[in-house]
C-alpha cells in the first residue's frame, strides 16, 4: 500500500487534477491515503482534502521540511511524492504493484521514477526542449515524482529539512542504479 504525499501551493486547480488521478488506485486498493501539505494562509486546499477525504497538514517552511513532515504523517510500507498538478498515465495502478513487488522479492532497494511528459495539449515551447534536455544530462527532476519504500527513504535519511536542495539529494543519494525509470508517463502542469 502507498502513502501519497502532495506538497501545494493553495491553489485548487493543480491539486484536484492530481487527486482525480490518484482516484482508481484507491479504489483499487493500493492507495492508503494521501496528504496535503499545503502553507498557512489560505484555506482552499484545506477544504479540498476535507472534500476528497486526504489528510491535510499546514507547514509553513521550505518544501523539503513540508515533504518531510507529511511522510512522517503516514503509516504505509510506501511512500509517493508528486507535485501539485502532476498527472500519472492510466496504467501506473499496474506499474507500481509490479514495482514494489519486485522490490520486495529482490531484496534490492530501489526507488522509481515517473517519465516526464509534456501535455498533448500544449505547444512545444524551447521551456519543454530545455526540460528534456536537461533531465537527459543530470538525471529525473523534482516534478517526476518518487516511488520508494519507507524503510528505503528511512535509510537514506528522507528528505532533510535543513539542507539546500534537499530533493535532488535525496535522488542522488538513490542513485542511477539505485533508480527504476518507470515506463509511466508523468504529465506535469506547467
Amino acid at each position: 500500500m502507498i502513502s501519497v504525499i502532495i506538497p501545494t501551493q493553495g491553489i485548487e486547480q493543480p491539486v484536484v487534477a492530481t487527486l482525480a488521478a490518484l482516484v482508481p488506485g484507491a479504489a483499487a486498493g493500493i492507495v492508503r491515503d494521501v496528504v496535503l501539505v499545503d502553507r498557512p494562509g489560505s484555506d482552499v486546499v484545506e477544504r479540498v482534502a476535507d472534500f476528497a477525504g486526504c489528510q491535510y497538514l499546514k507547514f509553513d517552511g521550505p518544501r523539503a521540511a513540508a515533504l518531510a513532515a507529511g511522510a512522517r504523517q503516514t503509516r504505509s510500507p510506501w511512500l509517493m511524492f508528486l507535485p501539485a498538478g502532476a498527472v500519472l498515465d492510466s496504467g501506473w495502478i499496474d506499474e507500481a504493484s509490479q514495482f514494489m513487488q519486485g522490490v520486495s522479492a529482490s531484496g534490492r532497494q530501489r526507488a522509481g521514477v515517473f517519465r516526464y511528459a509534456r501535455s498533448p495539449y500544449e505547444g512545444i515551447k524551447i521551456r519543454h526542449r530545455l526540460h528534456l534536455l536537461t533531465r537527459f544530462i543530470s538525471g529525473p527532476s523534482l516534478d517526476q515524482g518518487l516511488l520508494i519504500s519507507r524503510d528505503h527513504y528511512e535509510r537514506l535519511g528522507g528528505y532533510v529539512p535543513a539542507a539546500r536542495r534537499a530533493e535532488a539529494k535525496l535522488i542522488s543519494k538513490i542513485g542511477r542504479t539505485g533508480r527504476a525509470d518507470l515506463r509511466t508517463r508523468i504529465f506535469v502542469a506547467a
